[in-house]
C-alpha cells in the first residue's frame, strides 16, 4: 500500500570510471563496503598541481572545476580516483591543444557546443546562487519548518485489510472475491468484534488480506507521511491513539486502522539540513516558473513529436 528541479547540466567531459554512488571497496567474500576517504594534507590554492605544456592548473582551479560534478564523483576524484582524474585532465588538455592547432575552434559544431556548455555552467551557478540565498535566510527556514513540521511526524500503525473486487491484491486461495458492499460489511463486523473485546492482532492474523502484515498481527511499524495511499494516510494520522477507525476505503479494499504510538516531529536543528535542501529546491523551482511565465518560450511542435523508430531493414 505504499506510494511510492532539474539537476545542473552534466559537464562536457564526465569523470571516467567514477562510481554510481558513494565510494566503496569490495572486501572478503565479495562484500561491498563503504570506503572512507582520509583527507590529504592541504595544498595551497595557488600552487600549480598540473602542468601540460604551457597549460597550468592550480589546486584552487581544480577544486572549482570539480564543483560542477556530482558529490560522489567529486569525492572519487579527490580520493581513490585521483590518478585517473589527473590522467583524464592531461588527455583533455593535450587533445584540446591539438584541436586548436587544427583550427577546430573555428567549426560551427564547436562554437555551438561551446555556446551551450557556457550557458549550462552559468545556469548551474545561477541555480546555486538562488539556493544559497534561501539557505542563509534563517527567518525563512524557521517559517518553512513551522509550516511543514507535521510532515515529519511518524505513527506506529496497525491495520486489518479486507480485500474487495478490483483490488490490485490477488484473491487468497480458498477466499471469495468480495464485492465492495460485502467487503465493507465484513470490515464493519470485524470492527464490532474488536470493540466487544476480540484481540486486534488475532483477527489480523486470521482475516486480514494484507499478507505483509497479517502474520505480525497487522503491525505496519512506524509510518511517515507520503508512504501510504492518501485516504489511508489521512485517516491514520488523524486517529487518536488507541482508537479504532471506521472502515477506510482505498484501492486495496477496506482498512480498520489502529495507532498505538506517535513520534513527535524532530527539532528545527535536527531537520535543518533537510529543510535547507527542500526549501532551496522549492525556491529554485518557483523562481524558474516565474522566469518562464514572463519570458517568451517557443518550441516547434514538429520538434516535440516522438520520432518513429523502424525495426529491421529500410523498405
Amino acid at each position: 500500500m505504499a506510494q511510492t528541479s532539474p539537476p545542473p547540466p552534466a559537464p562536457a567531459t564526465p569523470l571516467v570510471g567514477s562510481p554510481p554512488a558513494g565510494p566503496t571497496i569490495t572486501g572478503d567474500g565479495g562484500v561491498t563496503l563503504p570506503l572512507e576517504i582520509v583527507a590529504s594534507p592541504a595544498i595551497p590554492a595557488d600552487r600549480v598541481v598540473i602542468q601540460v605544456g604551457d597549460f597550468k592548473l592550480t589546486a584552487g582551479q581544480v577544486d572549482q572545476i570539480l564543483q560542477v560534478y556530482p558529490d560522489n564523483q567529486r569525492v572519487w576524484a579527490n580520493g581513490p580516483g585521483r590518478d585517473k582524474f589527473i590522467e583524464q585532465v592531461v588527455r583533455v588538455v593535450l587533445l584540446s591543444e591539438e584541436g586548436r592547432r587544427r583550427k577546430l575552434t573555428e567549426t560551427e559544431a564547436y562554437k555551438n557546443q561551446i555556446m551551450f556548455s557556457t550557458a549550462s555552467i552559468l545556469a548551474s551557478h545561477t541555480d546555486e546562487d538562488i539556493k544559497r540565498k534561501v539557505r542563509d535566510d534563517e527567518a525563512l527556514l524557521k517559517a518553512y519548518y513551522e509550516t511543514h513540521k507535521s510532515e515529519y511526524e511518524q505513527i506506529h500503525a496497525h491495520h486489518i485489510l479486507i480485500r474487495m473486487q478490483g483490488s490490485p491484491l490477488s484473491v487468497a486461495p480458498g477466499q471469495k472475491d468480495l464485492s465492495d458492499a460485502q467487503a465493507l460489511t465484513k470490515a464493519q463486523e470485524i470492527r464490532q468484534k474488536i470493540l466487544q473485546g476480540a484481540a486486534f492482532a488475532g483477527l489480523a492474523r486470521t482475516d486480514s488480506d494484507d499478507m505483509g502484515s497479517s502474520a505480525k498481527g497487522g503491525d505496519l511499524g512506524f509510518v511517515k507521511r507520503g508512504q501510504s495511499v492518501p485516504s489511508f494516510e489521512e485517516a491514520a494520522f488523524a486517529l487518536p491513539l488507541g482508537e479504532l477507525s471506521q472502515p477506510v476505503k482505498t484501492t486495496y479494499g477496506y482498512h480498520i486502522i489502529k495507532v498505538e504510538e506517535r513520534k513527535p516531529t524532530k527539532t528545527f536543528e535536527e531537520l535543518r539540513p533537510e529543510l535547507e535542501k527542500n526549501l532551496a529546491n522549492e525556491a529554485s523551482r518557483k523562481f524558474l516558473e516565474e522566469l518562464k511565465a514572463k519570458t517568451k518560450v517557443a518550441i516547434d511542435p514538429d520538434f516535440t513529436a516522438t520520432p518513429k523508430v523502424l525495426i529491421g531493414p529500410k523498405p
